[in-house]
């Protein structure tokens, strides 16, 4: 799978995914308004209205982009009316030809893991007949219970040509209380990624691993670290824009080819007509504005590598 989403890169020249992680603050008033007159103040139609933003900004993107990551607490907060346009947006977006990194952190021991690897990448035993839950290409894991929380999910990406990103280094601030701590006189992110590769290297897709890590933007120096210990790994990179991070910090994220890592962007383009910089384009047109905020992001990353 990870060669699939490579190809998508390589085509639109854009290392990017789009966070697909609404908030009903991020969406228009006028698009708000019309699914509660239809659904009233209820959690269908708040879900509605995440549907109706999402299908617009994926409309005016989707030819720009190799991949979206839509982050599955947006829509569990509405319950099971957001999941449902969960599904629904990840079922359009792969409509599209758009890669799906569900950004859903599961992670438990054994048969538990191996149910959430089953409803998220891969298939379930229905009577005589396997059926596929949310379908996604990619999901985000963490490893917090070793290898047997992660060993199932590992197992599908294999079986079924799927991929998996690991939090191993994650963007925000606390994420030193564990992820810094000193084992042995190294820091426990570095053991982690010893054994993303390993794990790794059970479901290898070319010249890279359908087991990629979770590395955030805004810590350029351990990314520094991090690239050396994996280089046959993809990262997902979060922390880019609204976190901080700047496309000078993401140029270790990537290896000497170009390729290696994809940087996600959550509500620096979904909510970019929020921003001065496309107030121009106004409510009425927040998916054109979420467009140029991909260009934008795409120039910008590409100046660096």
């Amino acid at each position: 799978m990870i060669s699939q989403l490579i190809e998508k890169i390589q085509k639109t020249k854009a290392p990017i995914c789009v966070g697909l992680d609404p908030m009903l603050g991020y969406i228009p008033e006028h698009i708000v308004k019309e699914a509660m007159a239809q659904h009233g103040e209820t959690l269908k139609g708040a879900a509605e209205a995440v549907w109706q933003f999402n299908k617009e900004i994926v409309d005016h993107t989707y030819d720009l982009i190799p991949a979206v990551k839509p982050q599955i607490a947006m829509y569990e907060q509405f319950g099971i009316e957001g999941l449902i346009v969960y599904k629904r947006t990840v079922d359009y977006c792969r409509e599209k030809g758009l890669v799906v990194i569900g950004d859903v952190k599961r992670g438990d021991i054994g048969s538990t893991s191996a149910a959430y690897a089953a409803g998220h990448l891969g298939h379930v035993k229905v009577g005589g007949t396997m059926l596929a839950g949310f379908d996604t290409e990619f999901i985000t894991v963490n490893p917090y219970l070793g290898t047997d929380g992660v060993k199932p999910f590992v197992d599908v990406c294999s079986k079924e040509d799927k991929g998996i990103f690991v939090l191993v280094k994650t963007s925000n601030p606390s994420s030193g209380e564990f992820q810094d701590r000193l084992i042995d006189g190294r820091p426990l992110y570095e053991l982690v990624a010893e054994k993303v590769v390993e794990w790794g290297n059970q479901s290898m897709d070319k010249d890279y691993s359908n087991v990629g890590a979770v590395v955030g933007a805004t810590y350029p120096e351990m990314s520094k670290i991090l690239r050396k210990l994996m280089p046959r790994n993809y990262f997902l990179v979060p922390g880019y824009g609204a976190q901080g991070g700047t496309a000078e910090d993401l140029r270790y994220c990537f290896n000497e080819d170009g390729l290696g890592a994809i940087v996600n962007s959550s509500r620096g383009i979904i909510a970019a007509y929020k921003q001065d910089k496309y107030s121009r384009f106004g409510a009425d047109h927040f998916g054109e504005a979420s467009r140029q905020a991909v260009i934008d992001m795409v120039a910008d990353i590409n100046r660096v590598l």
